[in-house]
């Protein structure tokens, strides 16, 4: 991609949406109010708000290599807090993706400089899920159990934190893990137990 044809592309892109709306940058520039949150890779290929076919100003994105959310990452904890306790969503997705690169580069014995810490992050999963998944003869079978369960922990990691639990006990919003399916454009819902996943270890993780 030719970096100047950007700027191209923006002024088509004015053009379209106010021929199709002449209001639409007045509604756009109002303050923001989005009902999801939405956690999910960096990976160019996974574009949130296309996948969920939603227009800017529904959903508040954040997102990094292998949709992670760390206790460690200031950025990913002030997201969530913002979200939860300012602009009040009423959901919380954490989007994975199937062939995600993140993934992959934590399943394998390598040292990667500065991405160590990050990844390490990913091979917890991999311990804590290490059981199952080394029955899976087949690797591709294995990588895309391992981003399954990656998206668990990490609805999981969400759980933990404070603003959500209080939001969780007042019922004012829901966690919901999905994977995106690269090869076939299919956003699946994982439909994570977390009742039972929760049972023997909220009274570890409970704050409020």
């Amino acid at each position: 991609m030719n970096i100047h044809s950007i700027f191209e592309n923006n002024q088509h892109w004015i053009k379209e949406k106010i021929k199709q709306d002449k209001d639409y940058f007045k509604k756009l520039s109002a303050k923001q109010n989005p009902s999801i949150l939405y956690i999910g890779c960096s990976d160019s290929r996974v574009p949130a708000e296309e996948l969920m076919g939603v227009q800017p100003g529904e959903v508040f994105v954040h997102r990094n290599i292998a949709n992670m959310v760390s206790n460690n990452d200031l950025s990913a904890m002030s997201v969530i807090n913002y979200a939860v306790t300012r602009l009040n969503v009423k959901h919380i997705v954490i989007c994975g993706h199937y062939n995600c690169g993140g993934v992959e580069a934590a399943m394998q014995s390598s040292d990667l400089g500065i991405l160590n810490p990050w990844l390490r992050n990913i091979r917890d999963v991999y311990r804590i899920h290490q059981e199952e998944l080394n029955k899976i003869e087949d690797d591709d079978a294995r990588f895309k159990k391992l981003v399954e369960f990656n998206v668990q922990e990490q609805c999981v990691n969400i759980i933990k934190t404070p603003e959500v639990q209080r939001a969780l006990k007042a019922k004012k919003i829901s966690i919901s893990g999905w994977v995106f399916d690269l090869q076939t454009g299919v956003l699946i819902d994982l439909k994570i137990d977390f009742d039972n996943i929760l049972e023997h270890i909220m009274e570890i993780y409970h704050i409020v």
